[in-house]
């Protein structure tokens, strides 16, 4: 077993870019596989908001956080729940996915956002679905659920 990633924090620049996206995005005019994701702290209560982009898969929707165990995924855990924005809210159950129900999702992922994401991942999209699984732990990923 892979042992947990080292969370990436985003430069200036990009908390900048993601805010903006974020912006766009619960408005509703963002590119369509860019949606605000907002969740409540674990312990303050307040509502953190942050720019994802979702997998589709198998008629089911799943969220990645290429940059490890970030705040909003541990957010979400506590939560069990977030609301995805793009114009309207949708409010929505999460599923963390076991660590073997992660290779195709991340492959999608990365295949779709490499320009985006492919920093955040040791292998490149092409990579055949077994080195997805190898580093299927150090990704946090969430199948959606409508509430």
């Amino acid at each position: 077993m892979a042992a947990e990633r080292k969370y990436e924090e985003p430069s200036s620049f990009e908390k900048t870019f993601n805010r903006l996206f974020g912006f766009l995005a619960g408005v509703g005019l963002s590119p369509s596989y860019i949606h605000l994701l907002q969740v409540r702290g674990r312990k303050s209560g307040k509502l953190y908001s942050t720019a994802v982009n979702l997998v589709h898969l198998n008629d089911k929707e799943y969220l990645v956080a290429p940059r490890g165990r970030t705040q909003w995924v541990r957010n979400a855990e506590a939560a069990g729940e977030i609301t995805l924005k793009r114009g309207t809210a949708r409010k929505l159950r999460i599923r963390p996915l076991a660590d073997s129900e992660k290779p195709p999702v991340l492959k999608l992922y990365l295949t779709d956002y490499k320009s985006a994401v492919g920093r955040f991942f040791p292998i490149p999209s092409d990579a055949p679905l077994e080195s997805f699984a190898e580093i299927a732990p150090g990704y946090p990923v969430f199948e959606l659920i409508p509430d």
